[in-house]
């Protein structure tokens, strides 16, 4: 169903695939969509297009004076071309083929609409003492100016923008279009970190259609919608127009004949899966077609910063793409949605069962190995620890909790990474956002009263590809963990929801054979926040206790707090251990009394018996 799988693609997506980055773009490259060029430079400093100055030359006016700023010194622009032909030593012989006159462009001024597309920027200069700063774009084209302060990304260098900025303009007379990274102040002027300059004049009038980049494909609907309004074949037409070539002719939809050369639309297309996106065959056979000329094609460019104080001093990068439209020329399409992804909320729910073999590392005074277990959960990244209620004198390594965690995460499903948002100070103005996987860290850890906590064991589980749990605690081991083990069966919980079973809890300062010191007997189950509202539940055994309702522990009679007890502590610990002691004592306590008695009233008998008393 594709109308399901477009869901979970975006123009992102595409350029993902286009960087390599496949990992942030899986199911667009299982469906085999097209990708698109991603230039490491500015367009015009591409090789094959020559600065865009195939039609004409650009000469800067020069001031004349204060020659050691040469770029400041130039007040103006001239376009045009020179050529000098050799003249014959007989006047009589025919004047040399003139090379200006043919294929002039028409420079009369024309409305356009422009779209600047405002990707990302990368290794941008600090201007504050953070050593960060706050970016934000600003554009200015002829007298208007745009810009996104109020959508500044705090404390970063290498901020992701994905915003469009649509403005009208006369070519050639508002030709150069400013783009300009700025960083947002609170208290004083914003500061400009770097600035480009593109001349639209020349992309619009280059023989090389830098007008709109040219897709792999033609699709009429779909995350790769067709974004110009030409259509492939009336670019055809005009490229061929305007560089003298034969008009192109099709017979039927899948044959093109151009000059002395045919072309078969089965020739580009020989194994492509049929897609309900596509457009008609002969659209696609004319795209195609303009693939193979030397025709700007899709494309994000990379183009560097420099800053007025600092001239020739780059400041950063920034990619972004421009389509340029003729007013005259129809509707405008839907102009492409390259907003950054955003986070999905969910809700982690965990329920710590039970623990067993927990390693028992603390003697007791009676010579007894013990340990009070508790279990400590968090996701990484985030500050929220959670600890279930301590099970006091497990002697045999089980620990009973019956213990809800709660965690509300925002998860980004195509990237498979979680977006955490946080102050980096408490006098931050605003929060950092950064991008981390997924992971749940569970801990077993032995509680003290009087000194500080003993740790046990750990596990971390990334959700989006974590070991799949043990039915049975005989079966889970160290061997369970992909560390250790070979084919482990790997889960993700954002596909499967739940996770029930046993996992090991591991030492790595331990020798090899100890490392296990634990096993957790957990239940894992991930919900959007539309489903957790409708099931609510507690932290711990709190109300609502539901979803499911967790039922107080029965821990054996033996787990307690000794100075809290102090029955329990005689019954279980002193007389269990002592009472033959006990008894003894007691025994020969009253056998001393009765003797101390016998010896006492001897002689008082003795002498009422002699006087006969």
């Amino acid at each position: 169903d594709l109308s399901q799988v477009d869901e979970d693609i975006d123009w992102w997506s595409k350029y993902y695939a286009s960087t390599g980055d496949l990992s942030k773009c899986r199911k667009y490259v299982d469906m085999g969509y097209d990708t698109m060029k991603v230039y490491t430079t500015s367009l015009e400093s591409a090789e094959s297009f020559h600065g865009f100055n195939d039609f004409c030359d650009t000469f800067g006016f020069v001031r004349g004076k204060n020659l050691d700023d040469e770029e400041g010194n130039i007040v103006g622009e001239f376009k045009g071309s020179f050529r000098i032909y050799p003249l014959p030593d007989d006047f009589g012989a025919p004047m040399p083929l003139r090379q200006l006159g043919k294929g002039r462009m028409d420079s009369s001024p024309v409305d356009c609409t422009v779209r600047l597309y405002v990707i990302k920027s990368f290794d941008l200069q600090p201007n504050d003492p953070s050593g960060l700063a706050d970016p934000y774009v600003e554009i200015e084209l002829g007298k208007r100016k745009m810009d996104s302060k109020d959508k500044y990304i705090p404390n970063t260098l290498n901020p992701v923008f994905g915003q469009i900025f649509e403005l009208k303009c006369i070519l050639p007379i508002d030709k150069d279009l400013y783009i300009r990274v700025k960083d947002y102040d609170f208290l004083s002027s914003d500061d400009v970190i770097g600035e480009t300059v593109i001349d639209l004049e020349n992309r619009y009038l280059s023989k090389f259609n830098a007008r709109v980049g040219l897709p792999q494909s033609y699709y009429v609907e779909g995350p790769n919608q067709w974004r110009d309004v030409q259509k492939p074949k009336e670019i055809l037409a005009d490229f061929c127009s305007k560089n003298f070539l034969p008009e192109p002719r099709f017979e039927g939809a899948d044959c093109l004949r151009l000059g002395a050369k045919t072309f078969y639309l089965d020739s580009f297309e020989p194994t492509r899966k049929s897609n309900p996106h596509f457009g008609p065959e002969d659209e696609r056979l004319a795209l195609h077609v303009l693939n193979c000329l030397p025709l700007v094609k899709e494309h994000v460019e990379t183009r560097p910063l420099y800053s007025p104080l600092q001239p020739g001093i780059e400041q950063g990068k920034l990619q972004c793409w421009v389509d340029i439209f003729p007013c005259l020329a129809g509707t405008l399409p839907q102009p492409t949605d390259v907003r950054p992804r955003e986070p999905k909320k969910y809700e982690l729910r965990v329920i710590v069962w039970n623990t067993k073999d927990v390693v028992l590392e603390e003697t007791s005074i009676t010579g007894e190995q013990m340990s009070d277990i508790y279990v400590r959960g968090w996701l990484a990244g985030l500050d929220e620890k959670q600890e279930t209620d301590v099970h006091y004198r497990s002697l045999d390594g089980v620990g009973n909790f019956n213990w809800r965690f709660k965690f509300p995460m925002d998860y980004l499903p195509a990237e498979n990474v979680m977006v955490v948002k946080k102050k980096e100070h408490f006098w931050s103005l605003d929060a950092t956002e950064q991008c981390i996987p997924p992971n749940l860290v569970v801990q077993i850890w032995d509680n003290d009263k009087f000194s500080a906590d003993d740790f046990l064991g750990t596990l971390e589980l990334n959700l989006s590809s974590m070991p799949a749990p043990k039915k049975k605690s005989r079966q889970c081991g160290v061997e369970q963990l992909p560390a250790y083990g070979k084919s482990v069966k790997m889960i993700n919980l954002f596909d499967c929801k739940r996770a029930y079973g046993y996992w090991p809890c591991i030492n790595d300062e331990k020798p090899d054979g100890e490392r296990l010191t634990g096993k957790v007997e957990m239940e894992l189950e991930l919900l959007t926040v539309e489903e957790a509202q409708l099931r609510p539940a507690g932290f711990g055994q709190d109300e609502p206790n539901e979803n499911p309702h967790l039922e107080p522990p029965k821990r054996p009679e033996t787990s307690f707090l000794w100075f809290a007890s102090p029955w329990k502590t005689f019954k279980h610990i002193v007389w269990k251990n002592y009472k033959w002691y006990i008894l003894g004592a007691f025994l020969v306590v009253i056998f001393g009394l009765l003797l101390a008695m016998f010896i006492y009233a001897v002689p008082g008998l003795a002498a009422r018996k002699v006087m006969g008393v």
